[in-house]
């Protein structure tokens, strides 16, 4: 008859990673703080660059830019060049690599988001915003004053509360719905860019669209120049046919250039006052609103509007979206009975749970009923007491390896018994075997195997009849 102690064996719980201890070698892996990034952005080049979310209509931009200028490059300016001269497709060309240096900055930066309060801050935020309330007054409920007033060159400024990033928003600071970010000073979600214009990039938008206007007006006006020379020599209608991507290069330039001088000239206006489009839109300097309303960013004359907006000094990113950050920073997990384990992952957290209860299991005792057919033992059973478990090796497959008994080292044999030390018992230590007395203070379970074998039967027949019933 096969030994009992080669017939038992136990599975491990069942977990993806190896043992504790190794976990936090392999689990504490630093992350860029851009791919947590909280809000809608997206991120390239290793978070170098950011934009919005939805970037379709920059693509747009960007192919009526490349597309029209190459065709004027293409041809029209060796006709210019040979008839008029080769300054044209010079200027066209610094023109052309202006226009897509300033869009590029202006989609690829941050433009100036402000980072989200963290648990803490915002937790105190809230509890100043209690205090304030007057919530321990005794009064009745009233909603918690989510507004702030600072005065700024003798004007009050509402600061708003942000609801997603748990801060008052700094004065013209404001929350883009489609980026779900604050940003500082914020003047309009451009879709055109790809990206929003805040404090960070607008002087690089507003020259963005002021060259733009002047390549679109340059590139109409000499395609037109174009035309009407082939047409003196050949005619009207031979100079369309000869060039009709020229045809093609003024309507595309004529139906743009009215929108792109338009908006060159409104933000013109704005930097001269030194107001945002979000301002001007809500009327929040407007005279309409009172007599002493006006606006207390302005400093007071157009020149110097225009140097603060355009020559003052670029603040820095505020989010650090480059930055490295722990995902698992590994922690000692103490259970109550002293043993500590490493190690800060869920699967590590379900082992030491799991690892407390084995130890405060106990063997069954004789004070439960017995099932019919099943042997009682005298004399009475001792309570099996449990010791420290031994960890498993480091090599061990949780996720899928179980242990058997047989491995296990042995001190002592028998005839058919086998005898383990508590040092050398494995966790759980639920299956040990008979041997001679133990002289340390832990008390074991001991059975004969003839007996093990009748109780095995025994407790399949009870278990048979009780599925049946």
């Amino acid at each position: 008859m096969p030994s009992p102690m080669k017939q038992c064996e136990y599975s491990q719980i069942a977990a993806q990673s190896s043992s504790p201890m190794e976990s936090p070698k392999k689990k504490n892996i630093p992350h860029r703080k851009w791919e947590v990034f909280p809000g809608r952005n997206k991120f390239y080049c290793d978070g170098r660059i950011m934009m919005a979310s939805q970037t379709g209509v920059f693509y747009l931009t960007l192919a009526l830019i490349v597309v029209t200028s190459g065709f004027f490059f293409a041809f029209d300016c060796p006709y210019l060049a040979v008839n008029i001269t080769p300054v044209i497709p010079a200027i066209a060309a610094v023109l052309f690599f202006f226009v897509m240096g300033t869009l590029l900055r202006t989609s690829f930066s941050d433009p100036g988001v402000l980072p989200r309060a963290t648990q803490d801050e915002a937790a105190d935020l809230e509890r100043q915003i209690d205090v304030a309330n007057g919530s321990n007054s005794g009064s009745g409920y009233r909603p918690p004053p989510r507004t702030k007033e600072v005065i700024i060159n003798g004007q009050t400024v509402k600061l708003k509360y942000c609801f997603t990033c748990k801060i008052f928003r700094p004065p013209r600071a404001s929350h883009c719905s489609l980026c779900d970010n604050c940003v500082e000073r914020f003047d309009h979600h451009c879709p055109w860019v790809g990206n929003c214009v805040g404090k960070r990039n607008y002087r690089f938008f507003y020259m963005f669209i002021l060259s733009l206007s002047l390549l679109t007006v340059f590139i109409f006006a000499f395609v037109i120049t174009h035309v009407i020379l082939r047409s003196q020599k050949t005619g009207f209608l031979n100079a369309l046919k000869d060039s009709p991507v020229s045809v093609l290069e003024a309507v595309v330039c004529f139906f743009s250039v009215w929108s792109i001088l338009g908006l060159s000239g409104f933000h013109t206006y704005l930097i001269s006052s030194n107001q945002t489009t979000n301002e001007d839109i809500k009327g929040s300097w407007s005279n309409k609103r009172s007599k002493d309303n006006y606006n207390p960013y302005s400093h007071g004359n157009i020149f110097t509007n225009c140097c603060a907006a355009l020559c003052g000094p670029l603040p820095p990113s505020l989010i650090d979206r480059r930055g490295t950050i722990q995902s698992d920073t590994p922690q000692a997990v103490v259970p109550p009975n002293g043993i500590t384990t490493y190690g800060a992952t869920q699967t590590q957290s379900n082992m030491a749970a799991a690892v407390t209860l084995l130890q405060n299991e106990s063997s069954p005792t004789c004070e439960e009923p017995p099932l019919p057919g099943k042997m009682t033992i005298s004399p009475p059973c001792a309570t099996l007491g449990l010791g420290h478990p031994t960890p498993p090796p480091s090599n061990s497959n949780l996720a899928t390896a179980t242990i058997l008994t047989d491995t296990m080292p042995l001190t002592e044999q028998s005839e058919g018994h086998y005898f383990l030390t508590p040092e050398e018992a494995p966790s759980p230590p639920g299956m040990l075997n008979l041997g001679t007395p133990l002289t340390q203070s832990h008390t074991m379970l001991v059975l004969n195997a003839v007996i093990q074998d009748s109780m095995h039967e025994d407790s399949v027949r009870g278990l048979v009849k009780l599925s049946s019933v």
